[in-house]
């Protein structure tokens, strides 16, 4: 095994000839799969949370509470969508021998998420108090 740095090198295919490095995932632990698969579950607990909010926001905010479940619905989109074109970038890096090609993902959707979750906090938070003071 000297040599072998667990990446595709060395590998066969189900017909015994040599598989191709693209065609299927790079590193053994799949961390950039576990990565893509958290994304979407931040994705869907956003989507309940929306649905949760139009459940419940409607007597406290009238047709208002539509706002804010479609800013859920629409940022949890725009999340799958970047978490999807995240892990393609991360795979085609990982499988490439082409190393400059493709520059690694930036905190952007990091950014994004949380600045959403502090607006969500604060909207949270004013019609709890705008609850209390009726």
């Amino acid at each position: 095994m000297s040599g072998d740095t667990g990446g595709a090198a060395g590998h066969q295919g189900p017909e015994g000839g040599a598989q191709d490095r693209t065609s299927r995932p790079f590193d053994v632990g799949l961390q950039p799969e576990r990565t893509a698969l958290a994304w979407r579950r931040t994705a869907l607990a956003l989507i309940v949370a929306a649905v949760f909010g139009i459940r419940v926001l409607p007597t406290l905010l009238g047709a208002w509470a539509l706002i804010p479940a479609g800013a859920g619905i629409a940022l949890a989109v725009g999340i799958l969508i970047a978490s999807h074109r995240r892990y393609d970038q991360q795979h085609e890096r990982l499988t490439t021998t082409d190393s400059n090609r493709i520059a690694l993902p930036d905190g952007a959707l990091h950014a994004l998420v949380a600045v959403a979750a502090v607006l969500g906090g604060l909207a949270s938070a004013a019609v709890v108090a705008s609850v209390n003071l009726r």
